[in-house]
């Protein structure tokens, strides 16, 4: 199984992209990567990577596009980027999937403008894991690629949701809800009141209408919703985990009597920790596009990358992208 790393991206890159990598392909055997990046960076940081080593092909790509710039403009004229080389490679079968930890816009505008959309699907869409502490999460769909959507889009969301949770995640009947803020069929703005009785005819398991305070209680294995919404939800639970850690954190050390229940209580904590880690997730697959692409988080850890490496691997192993290309077929009609 051939994939492309982008070694450049990421707030901790090369380093924990190199570590990464070397992690996912001790764990998997089948594994040759195009490690795409500032050589003079990267060969250093392979001198110990021993048998691994062979296994591994170095791609010049100087240029990155960074988050301060146009991610289109990137795109289009940093053509020596991991981003440009990479999905280009993708597009022309060199590779069977590419992970990156840079740029968000810039894995976006390089799956549309370079890889392209699947037949049928009018907008690829960001879909992280959301921990909830049951189960394996809930995939939010889409978190940020689309602010403003129309029901065709949500529609198909719904459908892209539920392939990557059946075939990705082993969910055998994926739930589909739709975020909204009621769960009547007749709450709601405009879009989400278009497409609710499109969804109910579609062919995935629809649950109907999913209120905020339901999404980490496992409503649903997909969760629909706008873009806008989507990066709000996320960025929202990042915070409230964040603080909410810190509160723990702060209590624990208040007095003795807390810290020594805290030693006691240390395996849960671990075990909450374990189960709440984006890191184990890996990262969120771009879906919609015509190859199986991988946004990992933008401050990963070597770990966490090496797990944004497997999901990829999944997700190649079940050839998404051609499953969703074959579903959209039923959508037409709706």
């Amino acid at each position: 199984m051939r994939i492309f790393v982008d070694a450049m991206g990421g707030d901790n890159a090369p380093g924990a992209i190199v570590e990464g990598t070397l992690e996912a392909m001790r764990n998997f055997a089948d594994l040759e990567v195009s490690l795409a990046g500032d050589l003079p960076q990267i060969e250093p940081l392979l001198k110990d990577a021993g048998d691994l080593r062979s296994r591994i092909k170095l791609v010049d790509a100087p240029e990155v596009i960074t988050n301060d710039e146009s991610p289109v403009m990137g795109v289009r004229t940093k053509k020596k980027s991991a981003t440009v080389i990479g999905m280009l490679a993708l597009r022309d079968h060199e590779v069977d999937g590419f992970v990156s930890a840079g740029s968000t816009g810039a894995v976006l505008a390089g799956g549309m403008f370079r890889l392209g959309r699947i037949p049928g699907i009018e907008r690829p869409a960001l879909a992280p894991i959301l921990p909830n502490g049951i189960n394996q999460g809930s995939l939010l769909i889409d978190c940020g690629a689309n602010v403003d959507c129309k029901p065709d889009y949500l529609l198909q969301f719904g459908l892209m949701g539920s392939i990557y949770m059946r075939d990705v995640m082993g969910i055998g009947d994926p739930r589909v809800g739709l975020i909204n803020i009621g769960v009547e069929s007749d709450k709601g703005n405009a879009l989400v009141k278009e497409v609710y009785p499109r969804m109910e005819k579609a062919p995935y398991h629809f649950v109907g209408n999913v209120e905020a305070r339901e999404i980490t209680s496992n409503a649903a294995d997909v969760l629909v919703c706008d873009g806008f919404s989507g990066n709000l939800i996320l960025k929202f639970m990042e915070g409230v985990a964040s603080s909410l850690m810190g509160i723990i954190k702060k209590e624990i050390m208040a007095d003795t009597r807390s810290k020594i229940g805290a030693l006691l209580a240390k395996p849960a904590f671990r075990r909450v920790k374990h189960a709440m880690d984006y890191a184990e997730v890996g990262g969120a697959p771009l879906l919609g596009v015509q190859g199986a692409v991988v946004k990992a988080h933008g401050s990963s850890s070597a770990h966490a990358f090496a797990c944004a490496i497997r999901q990829l691997r999944t997700m190649i192993e079940a050839d998404v992208p051609a499953t969703i290309a074959k579903g959209v077929e039923g959508l037409e009609n709706l």
